[in-house]
């Protein structure tokens, strides 16, 4: 690894040997001027990921755990290995788009009041997905299992359809797909929640985040092609389950569930932000 490297990636791996390759070879042009860390967390795989990690990416760190830890707690393997003043949390099924990165990062140097910015995500079709959101309320998690012409304006509000996604703005989140961290606004709000093992993390931080007086930033000029795998909404299975669990613990934790008025009005009294310029232990959030 690059002791002066100016960003870490961080890509979370299980059984992603279809995925894996086409996103680690995409960030060899996704931040032309900067040097970049590559950490690869394995979370149990059975397919040969690892193998194909050591293949292409021999100068990367492959840390394997022998179980799935879930997304929180492997990240967080990945974020305490961090040498670097920020840190890409980045989905394997991923193509990072030529300097996006780099755009992520000029943007994070350019604005300290930032903690966490995300890139506009587009899906295989080119089409956006809606990766800067609202806070998520149970009305919205309800209103996502109607048909589609039944929600459809209820959810155009909560996913800012009426904007074209091509611009930068302030948000409530941006999806975990791919967040750039500034790791000195990690170290004052805390680590991912690992009692969330799949879902709503993302969201977390960034609240998190932005009750500490840090902003979150979409930023629609860096580009990332987000396979988007749907994989709690394929049936009913244990890793739905745990979805529920999570997006309950976030609630319970947070103190809402059917408003966002109430965070809305935390977040505007937030102090200014605390930087924290040593990390530490590396532990749950509260």
């Amino acid at each position: 690894m690059n002791e002066r490297a100016d960003y870490t990636v961080i890509i979370l791996t299980w059984n992603s040997r279809q995925h894996v390759a086409a996103c680690v070879e995409s960030l060899r042009e996704a931040a032309p001027g900067y040097r970049g860390d590559l950490i690869v967390i394995d979370n149990g795989s059975e397919d040969g990921t690892p193998d194909i990690v050591r293949r292409l990416a021999p100068a990367s760190r492959l840390v394997q755990n022998q179980v799935n830890r879930g997304v929180a707690a492997a990240r967080n393997q990945g974020l305490a290995l961090a040498r670097s003043p920020v840190s890409i949390i980045l989905d394997v099924d991923t193509v990072v788009m030529p300097g996006a990165f780099a755009r992520l990062l000029r943007f994070l140097e350019e604005t300290p009041s930032v903690g966490v910015c995300g890139p506009r995500l587009v899906l295989p079709d080119q089409s956006i997905q809606p990766s800067c959101q609202l806070f998520p309320t149970v009305i919205d998690k309800i209103v996502r299992q109607l048909p589609a012409r039944l929600g459809e304006r209820w959810l155009r509000e909560v996913e800012l359809a009426d904007w074209d996604h091509t611009g930068v703005r302030d948000i409530d989140y941006v999806v975990g797909a791919c967040q750039a961290i500034r790791m000195s606004a990690l170290y004052s709000v805390g680590w991912l929640d690992e009692r969330i093992f799949y879902g709503p993390e993302d969201v977390d931080l960034c609240l998190r985040m932005r009750l500490r007086g840090w902003r979150v930033t979409y930023l629609g000029d860096a580009i990332v092609r987000h396979e988007c795998q749907r994989v709690t909404r394929r049936r009913l299975n244990a890793l739905t389950v745990r979805h529920i669990r999570g997006l309950a613990h976030l609630y319970r934790t947070h103190g809402y569930l059917f408003s966002r008025e109430g965070l809305y009005r935390r977040i505007e009294s937030a102090p200014a932000p605390v930087v924290t310029p040593e990390p530490a232990p590396c532990k749950q959030a509260s």
